[in-house]
């Protein structure tokens, strides 16, 4: 029973014994959690009380939400540090996951003037657009568009992309992503995106665009990216960049391929 005398609300006590339930482990990724009135019920508190406590769980990802079948347990969000320029097939390999891709585009095509602008291209020039669906564990996390400096990516044109990690065949062909520009913007999914990723249209998403540089400091991709918003987590570590002697190390970008 939850304590009505506490001073802690009745909402957060509950919300409390359902996180317990969950990190314990005796409620497991895809458990249907019991519904409003049951937990109302259990608890012996109101429908209000237990529809906050639900409504937290699931902004923090905890739990998930399908409608006309009730509430879940979400999968556990991947974690991800942004001071580490890593590829996609690393970090789902790091995990204990199976990294894989379909390839949704692959052809030459004329820059738009932005992905001109980010590569330092000349007015006649081509890049090649790679655009793929990324899973992990045959489940899709993400889909990204990446345009490719023609010059020095040409080699992808000739490779088999499903499956297989961007940067490992560049850094055969002696392309080293070195660093990269990146930048976060929470969106609603649009409807081609939401039907590739499995989930409903208008789904929260992180749209990233990204800037990438090889080892002699040349940009040679530009890439756009959904991410879904209900599998990951960005991390970063920050710090006070005077005390630390000018040097930060919050300071960093991610990559997803």
């Amino acid at each position: 029973m939850l304590d009505g005398n506490s001073p802690i609300p009745l909402y957060y006590q509950l919300k409390a014994r359902i996180e317990e339930q969950i990190e314990s482990g005796r409620w497991k990724p895809g458990h249907r959690v019991p519904s409003e009135s049951e937990l109302g019920e259990i608890y012996r508190v109101s429908r209000t009380t237990v529809r906050q406590a639900l409504a937290e769980l699931v902004n923090q990802g905890m739990l998930l939400r399908i409608q006309g079948k009730g509430t879940f347990v979400a999968e556990p969000r991947i974690q991800q540090r942004l001071s580490q320029l890593t590829s996609f097939t690393q970090d789902m390999q790091a995990r204990g996951k199976q990294p894989d891709s379909q390839v949704l585009r692959l052809e030459l095509a004329s820059p738009s003037p932005q992905v001109k602008e980010a590569l330092q291209l000349r007015a006649e020039s081509q890049v090649i657009v790679l655009q793929r669906l990324r899973l992990a564990d045959a489940v899709p996390m993400a889909i990204e568009t990446a345009y490719l400096h023609f010059e020095k990516c040409k080699a992808v044109l000739d490779a088999d992309m499903t499956g297989a990690s961007l940067y490992q065949l560049l850094q055969s062909f002696d392309l080293i992503p070195t660093r990269a520009r990146q930048q976060w913007t929470a969106v609603a999914c649009p409807g081609v995106e939401s039907r590739l990723l499995g989930i409903s249209k208008g789904s929260p998403v992180l749209r990233i665009q990204r800037t990438t540089y090889d080892q002699y400091d040349h940009p040679f991709e530009q890439v756009e990216s959904y991410y879904r918003g209900d599998r990951y987590i960005f991390q970063a570590e920050l710090s006070d960049h005077h005390l630390a002697g000018g040097n930060s190390p919050g300071s960093g970008w991610f990559s997803g391929k």
